[in-house]
């Protein structure tokens, strides 16, 4: 039996519709953003960890820092603690929040084959 996950919450305050779904490109899961009923009782800012899987970190930094979001530099993990620059196949991430302190995270995904 597959269990694909379809859809997650993120608490914001400012939206001009009630309830606005988004789906990155290539993705199988959407994201909807709002607040109160009908998408979330958790408190905007409140989620930290939310990563999405992208195949260029630097292509998709640079979006990210065209379209304004202050987002982090490229690092990785070496030793246990993070470090800047990117390294090999799920160990490279770009982290950023969006206005209300919600915590996000891009990976480099291995290229597919």
């Amino acid at each position: 039996m597959d269990w694909k996950l379809e859809l997650v919450p993120v608490p914001v305050t400012d939206v001009e519709a009630r309830i606005v779904q988004l789906t990155p490109p290539g993705s199988g899961c959407s994201i909807v953003i709002g607040a109160g009923s009908g998408v979330t009782e958790v408190q905007p800012g409140s989620l930290q960890g939310l990563q999405l899987v992208v195949p260029d970190i630097a292509a998709a930094r640079a979006q990210l820092v065209e379209r304004g979001v202050p987002a982090g530099p490229v690092q990785h993990v070496e030793n246990g603690a993070m470090v800047d620059g990117p390294d090999g196949a799920w160990n490279s991430f770009v982290y950023f929040s969006d206005p209300d302190g919600n915590g996000w995270a891009l990976q480099e995904r291995p290229p597919e084959s």
